[in-house]
Parts: structure tokens; C-alpha cells; sequence
């Protein structure tokens, strides 16, 4: 069970202007040195350092070191469901607005954007839509479940599940598939090892490729094919 003062860290930690914008910056997975995170919060160098100290120690971000340079990346899938989360919640409660406009307002961001390592906005909402329907996985509110239609699919579409349900069987092993409750649609969009399978095939595929310096995601012509006439999903 999470202590409390565990749980006061974390919201402190995220809860800083500077350090809010640091974490978004990296919420499609990548991976950016200090230098470019400062720039981000529109702070100095030194204060992101101690900033990105702060939240390394925390547990909200990993370090890699390549050369000269270390990267900070997001340390776990959950710390990028936990600010989606807030996102959707900060949406809701924004008293100056009338009526509520949820979610990004970019077309592009609302369109499809990457969440940490999976897809979401509105090409996310309807891959897990096509997936559910088509029986290749179940979802219920807070869980999910990869069925024998789903294996044999990702199968279809290249993706080797054999490594994934192996780890699963591992007692640390990370969730195949799960709900997250979309930040703009406010509909499911698939999340865990599944979710990220797609999303890392989708890239390779040149199904899709990410926009520079943004969430945003650009569906080629290649992948509104696939995602319609493979996949079953209705982007509209």
C-alpha cells in the first residue's frame, strides 16, 4: 500500500509549473537532455538540472548517458498514464471555461498523438475500438485482456508476441493491454505492451511517423489503408 507521504512526493514533485512542463515534453516517449528541457519550462540550465535531480530521485524519470550527453525519459509507462490522468482531470475542473473543450486544442494533437509509447486521440480511440469489436481484446473499465484472435492478429501484422507473453508470466512482468481513458475523446485508447507493440510496429512500418518537436503523429496514406481495411478502425 502507497504510504501518503509517498503519495504527497509524487504530487510535489509533478506538481511544480517548471517541472509540469518538463514531464509533458516527454510524454511521447522521447528522450531529451536537460539543455532542451530548460528550454521547454523557460528556465536556466542549472534550475532544470535540479529539477530533473529531484524527479530522477523521485522515480518520475530515467537517466541514460551517451557520450557527453545524458537523456531524461519518463521512467515508467504509469508515470505517463498518472499525467494523462491529471491532464483530463485539470480539463474538467478549469473554471474559465464555460463550456468544456477537452483535451488539446491542436486538430493534429486531437487527431493522433503519441501517449508515452502508445497511440492516442482519435486514432488511438478507434484502434481500440476496431480491436474490441473485431474480439481481438476485451476491455472493462480498468482492465484488459489479449484473446487467441488477438495473438493471431498481431501475428498477422508482424508483431512477435512471444516475447511479450513471456515477460508476462514473469512476476514483473508489465501489463499486456488496458484501458486509458483518452484525454480528448474521453474514450478508451489501449495502453500496456500491446498498445506499445502497434505503435512501435506502426513507426517501423511507416504507417505512421512522429511530427518534430510535438505529440503529434501523422497517419501516411500507407497507414489509413492498413488501419481501415487491416485493422477495421474508422479515424474520422
Amino acid at each position: 500500500m502507497t504510504s501518503n507521504a509517498r503519495f504527497a512526493e509524487l504530487a510535489t514533485l509533478s506538481g511544480d509549473p517548471a517541472r509540469a512542463s518538463m514531464l509533458f515534453a516527454l510524454m511521447d516517449g522521447r528522450a531529451l537532455t536537460a539543455a532542451e528541457l530548460a528550454r521547454v519550462a523557460g528556465i536556466t540550465p542549472q534550475t532544470a538540472s535540479g529539477h530533473l535531480s529531484r524527479m530522477t530521485a523521485g522515480g518520475l524519470l530515467s537517466v541514460e548517458k551517451q557520450g557527453r550527453h545524458r537523456y531524461h525519459r519518463l521512467a515508467t509507462p504509469s508515470v505517463a498514464h498518472m499525467l494523462e490522468t491529471i491532464m483530463q482531470v485539470a480539463a474538467e475542473l478549469d473554471p474559465d471555461r464555460q463550456r468544456p473543450i477537452v483535451g488539446p486544442r491542436d486538430p493534429a494533437l486531437r487527431k493522433a498523438r503519441a501517449c508515452y509509447d502508445h497511440f492516442a486521440g482519435r486514432l488511438g480511440v478507434a484502434l481500440a475500438d476496431a480491436l474490441v469489436e473485431r474480439g481481438h481484446v476485451e476491455l472493462t473499465s480498468d482492465a484488459g485482456l489479449l484473446t487467441e484472435s488477438g495473438i493471431a492478429f498481431l501475428g498477422e501484422i508482424g508483431i512477435d508476441t512471444g516475447p511479450m507473453l513471456q515477460r508476462r508470466t514473469l512476476r514483473s512482468g508489465r501489463v499486456l493491454c488496458r484501458p486509458c481513458l483518452d484525454w480528448s475523446e474521453r474514450r478508451p485508447h489501449l495502453a500496456g505492451a500491446v498498445g506499445a507493440a502497434i505503435c512501435t510496429q506502426s513507426m517501423r512500418n511507416g504507417w505512421t511517423r512522429r511530427r518534430d518537436d510535438t505529440r503529434a503523429v501523422l497517419v501516411t496514406p500507407a497507414g489509413e489503408r492498413i488501419f481501415r481495411e487491416t485493422f477495421g478502425a474508422r479515424i474520422e
